[in-house]
């Protein structure tokens, strides 16, 4: 995640960034549970999508 992308989601709405929050997670429970049955052939994007949603919460509690 680079500058611009962080300035895009800290100018975006509480909801926009409740949605995306939302979205990175579902996203990584489906792909922990195709982890475990070995679908999943790109790991580092599941420690992606962690830091991603870290990185989301840090925004919304900054804004707080």
């Amino acid at each position: 995640m680079d500058k611009k992308e962080l300035q895009t989601y800290r100018s975006k709405t509480q909801t926009e960034r409740e949605k995306e929050i939302y979205d990175a997670r579902v996203r990584l429970n489906s792909l922990r549970f195709d982890l475990a049955s070995g679908k999943v052939k790109n790991i580092k994007e599941i420690r992606d999508l962690k830091r991603k949603v870290a990185r989301l919460f840090t925004i919304q509690n900054e804004k707080k």
